[in-house]
């Protein structure tokens, strides 16, 4: 009973949500700006009347001016009070904003635990080593598969290599010979000078005058 006459035995009265505040600030701000478009509006028509009453009405143009002071520093006041607002809201809405990340954070936390809740370490290891062995004997099969079979299995690769070096020598060897004959002097075919015909045709008269001489 005395917990509750002095007010301790209520619970204490849950503030307003950030979207209640966000909104009575907007309602603040929309107010405080139609007010200062009427001040401004003022504003204007005393300097108007000061204006015109300048050289007539010395008294109503002072008057006119005092009274767009007062409205210049509602205004200023006002412009202050905005800009208070503005920063206030603008930190609201950043609150609002933390609090939805938290709570969608939250939610995707539970949502992982319940998720994992049905899941084993030990299972997931063992399931793990079942696929990573279905895919070395999927790799074994593909490569059995591809492996050509039949001729030249039997052929052993070091006697073609072997061979092949031969044929290459050949190869090499017939080319050495072409070039080596394209560099000898070639028989001539053409018939001789006849000053060596006829040189000749002297060697054989002397000689069968020697043997004429010597018999």
């Amino acid at each position: 009973m005395l917990k509750n006459l002095l007010g301790m035995g209520h619970k204490k009265q849950q503030g307003p949500s950030a979207q209640e505040g966000l909104q009575k600030l907007r309602e603040t701000e929309e107010m405080l700006t139609k007010k200062q478009e009427f001040l401004e509006g003022k504003i204007q028509k005393e300097l108007e009347s000061a204006k015109r009453n300048g050289k007539k009405n010395k008294r109503a143009a002072l008057q006119a001016l005092k009274r767009k002071k007062m409205y210049e520093k509602q205004l200023g006041q006002i412009d202050g009070t905005l800009s208070t607002i503005e920063f206030q809201r603008e930190a609201l809405e950043n609150a609002n904003t933390n609090t939805e990340v938290l709570k969608t954070m939250g939610v995707a936390a539970k949502a992982m635990k319940s998720a994992h809740q049905n899941m084993d370490i030990d299972k997931v290891d063992d399931l793990m080593s079942d696929i990573q062995e279905q895919q070395d004997l999927a790799q074994e099969i593909s490569d059995a598969i591809s492996r050509p079979v039949g001729f030249g299995q039997d052929v052993d690769e070091d006697e073609l290599l072997a061979e092949l070096e031969d044929l290459e020598q050949e190869e090499l060897d017939r080319e050495l010979l072409q070039v080596g004959g394209e560099n000898l002097p070639s028989i001539p075919t053409a018939p001789l000078p006849s000053s060596k015909v006829k040189q000749r045709e002297e060697d054989e008269d002397d000689l069968k005058e020697l043997a004429a001489w010597g018999s």
